[in-house]
């Protein structure tokens, strides 16, 4: 098992909790801050899903007029996690 814990930039969460089992499927995942009831809502989703298919689906989402997101945030901590 792996696990981080990802100080974001530039959204409303300011850290983001996550372990990756062995099999590079998520374990737990949990924001801190945001919007609480969208940010459960993801981690619940994508709890047991492969890191891949988790990246394929969120990366480079949008936040508005912002240049990423909590899910967008999410696949960062991914990759500096698996780095």
């Amino acid at each position: 098992m792996k696990s981080i814990s990802y100080k974001t930039s530039g959204t409303c969460s300011q850290l983001i909790n996550l372990i990756i089992d062995d099999d590079d499927c998520i374990s737990d995942v949990d924001f801190v801050g945001g919007c609480s009831g969208n940010l459960q809502g993801i981690c619940s989703l994508i709890r047991g899903m492969n890191i891949h298919d988790v990246k394929e689906r969120l990366n480079g989402i949008r936040c508005g007029y912002k240049s990423t997101s909590c899910p967008d945030q999410l696949c960062r901590a991914i990759d500096e996690l698996c780095r």
